[in-house]
C-alpha cells in the first residue's frame, strides 16, 4: 500500500529522516490540537524548518493524508508482527494497536475525504490485514464465531469515542469489550 498519496517519501537518508520526523510530529500535534495545529509548530517539533515541511507536503491536505495513511500502513504491518502469537493474543494485540490508529484518525477525520479512493483503499487494506487474525482466533475456538470483522472493528472504534480519565481506564474498558468477544 502506498503510504503517501500526493507525496513520495524521499530517497536520501537525511531527507527520509526529516520526512518521517514530520509525520510523527504532525500525528502528535494533530492528536493534541486537532487539525488547526500550527504547521510551524509541527516543523519545530520535527527539528526542521518550515521550508522542509512545505517541500515534503506542499499542502496541509497532503500532510493530513500522509499522517492518516502512515498510521494505516503501520496498523497493517502490526497484523504481520502479531501473526506469530497465539490466536487470541494476536487478535487482542492488534485491536490494542487499532485503538491508537482510531485516535489519530479521529484527530483528522473532518479533513480527510472519506469518499476518496485513498480512504476506500485504506479501509480495504485494514480489513484484509485484520480478517486473518479474527478467522484464526475463531478457528482456534478463542473468539466467538458469530462476530464479524466489521462488528469487532465498529465495537472497538466506538469504545475509543469516549473520553477516558487515563490510559489505564481505556485499557480496562477495552478488556471488558474483548471479554465479550471471547468464546465461552
Amino acid at each position: 500500500m502506498q503510504t503517501e498519496p500526493g507525496v513520495r517519501r524521499p530517497q536520501r537518508a537525511d531527507a527520509r529522516r526529516n520526512f518521517d520526523a514530520l509525520i510523527v510530529a504532525a500525528r502528535d500535534a494533530f492528536a493534541e490540537h486537532g487539525t488547526t495545529a500550527s504547521l510551524e509548530e509541527i516543523a519545530r517539533r520535527a527539528g526542521v524548518g518550515i521550508g522542509t515541511l512545505y517541500r515534503n507536503f506542499p499542502t496541509r491536505q497532503d500532510l493530513f493524508d500522509a499522517v492518516y495513511l502512515g498510521e494505516l500502513d503501520a496498523l497493517c504491518r502490526a497484523a504481520e508482527d502479531v501473526a506469530g502469537l497465539e490466536p487470541w493474543d494476536a487478535l487482542a494485540a492488534w485491536l490494542r494497536r487499532f485503538v491508537g490508529y482510531v485516535a489519530t484518525k479521529r484527530a483528522i477525520y473532518e479533513e480527510i475525504n472519506r469518499d476518496s479512493e485513498m480512504v476506500r483503499g485504506a479501509r480495504e487494506a485494514m480489513y484484509a490485514a485484520f480478517e486473518p487474525l479474527l478467522a484464526r482466533a475463531q478457528e482456534s475456538g478463542a473468539a466467538r464465531r458469530d462476530v464479524s470483522t466489521d462488528d469487532l472493528l465498529r465495537l472497538v472504534s466506538g469504545l475509543t469515542a469516549g473520553g477516558y480519565v487515563d490510559d489505564a481506564q481505556r485499557e480496562r474498558v477495552l478488556t471488558v469489550a474483548l471479554d465479550g468477544v471471547r468464546a465461552r
